[in-house]
């Protein structure tokens, strides 16, 4: 059983010991690293749903070929795990062969993020129902997996550990959030270790759905914090790590990757899809993170920015970064790697949290590409290409429809 340490503390350290994740840069952590510091896009025409009504027909898609993860599920289970879930049982079984922890704590903390589970189920069970007679509508079997818990129940299942299920569905900081929640579940002594992430794939009606708001790049290609960007572009991702105490870390010789040591939350009333134009949740996120880890802004070097490239999220996330960082925000190095992958919706918290670690672990700043012209909003050191950094803190924000802001820091392991 997950036990806490004997003595908790609200000061205990919390260390990420391993990671596994699956992108449309890779399916493990060399060919994430490989994809970042060449500074190339990664999009392709969508091809698993019909988008000749759409304005844009591409997006950051992930080769399935990649996803093989080992796995203890017969094949009728398996065919039952949607696009999403097979992502997901990826990325978690390559944190727990990252970390070496063949000996699983018994009830676990097991916290995803995700914004729409395993919506394409939902959409085929739909059209099924509404298309075909009675008879061949199909059983409620094919679709039960639309529920995230069942899919994270069919994961563990098939990894074979049997852990505390818990969902957090923030929007786009789902992924955040959840590992915001494992951070604090350890550091509070409730826990001592926990598998944390998030993951969505990409869907129908989310593609569509960010089609009719007009939030999608009309050129395909998305452009953050470029003065003349028009929008993002959808993608698809999973990353999971294995989150421990400091004493739980040391018993059994595991090898930290980073330090977890700060997270914030914040909430934005000021519109259901609009941020407010000063960043004020955004600032305060930041804030709390910082005062969460005893941390100054000036000792924060590079910051993955939520950077989705529509026209009000980036000027008003440029405007709380230089306001919250002051005259120091010059010296931060800021981008977006969305620009490269697009946004992965609930699983983008967790992958960038985890490009994060790879850059901490690599030492060097991922770029924000297809830049032409800077918005003079980033008053701030912009990477436009791939770049040797000195890192030995990061931040990471991520900020959701509805006013969710989630800001996670992580330190390198000296």
């Amino acid at each position: 059983m997950s036990s806490p340490s004997a003595e908790p503390s609200n000061h205990r350290r919390v260390f990420v010991t391993g990671m596994g994740m699956i992108s449309p840069f890779g399916n493990d952590r060399a060919s994430h690293i490989r994809s970042l510091r060449a500074g190339t896009n990664h999009f392709s025409e969508v091809t698993l749903f019909d988008c000749s009504r759409q304005r844009v027909n591409t997006a950051g898609m992930i080769d399935l070929a990649d996803c093989s993860p080992q796995h203890e599920l017969s094949e009728k289970e398996l065919k039952r795990l949607d696009r999403g879930g097979q992502m997901l049982m990826h990325a978690t079984g390559e944190a727990l062969r990252d970390a070496k922890l063949t000996d699983i704590p018994e009830n676990i903390p097991f916290v995803i993020g995700t914004s729409a589970g395993a919506m394409p189920l939902g959409e085929d069970y739909y059209r099924r129902a509404t298309t075909l007679p009675l008879s061949k509508r199909g059983q409620f079997t094919q679709v039960e997996h639309y529920q995230p818990q069942r899919s994270a129940a069919t994961v563990q299942r098939g990894l074979g550990f049997r852990g505390q299920t818990q969902i957090i569905s923030n929007a786009c900081a789902s992924g955040a959030n959840a590992i915001g929640h494992a951070y604090q579940l350890i550091k509070s002594g409730k826990q001592a270790t926990a598998l944390a992430g998030g993951y969505d794939a990409i869907s129908e009606m989310v593609f569509t759905g960010f089609g009719s708001l007009q939030a999608l790049c009309t050129s395909g290609i998305p452009r953050p914090f470029d003065a003349e960007r028009d929008g993002l572009a959808i993608g698809e991702a999973a990353a999971m790590m294995v989150m421990e105490s400091e004493e739980s870390m040391l018993a059994r010789g595991a090898t930290p990757i980073a330090e977890v040591c700060g997270y914030g939350m914040a909430t934005d009333l000021h519109h259901l899809t609009q941020p407010h134009p000063e960043g004020n949740a955004a600032i305060s996120s930041m804030t709390a993170a910082c005062q969460d880890g005893d941390l100054q802004a000036s000792e924060i070097q590079y910051i993955n920015s939520h950077g989705t490239g529509t026209p009000l999220n980036d000027v008003a996330e440029a405007n709380a970064i230089c306001q919250w960082a002051g005259e120091h925000a010059k010296d931060i190095m800021v981008s977006s790697t969305k620009s490269a992958m697009g946004h992965s919706l609930g699983g983008a918290g967790a992958i960038e949290s985890a490009i994060c670690l790879l850059a901490l672990e690599d030492q060097f700043a991922p770029a924000s590409l297809n830049i032409r012209t800077p918005d003079p909003a980033c008053q701030f050191d912009l990477v436009r290409e791939p770049r040797d950094a000195k890192l030995d803190t990061v931040l990471t924000n991520s900020f959701g429809f509805g006013g969710c802001n989630a800001t996670l820091i992580f330190r390198r392991n000296a």
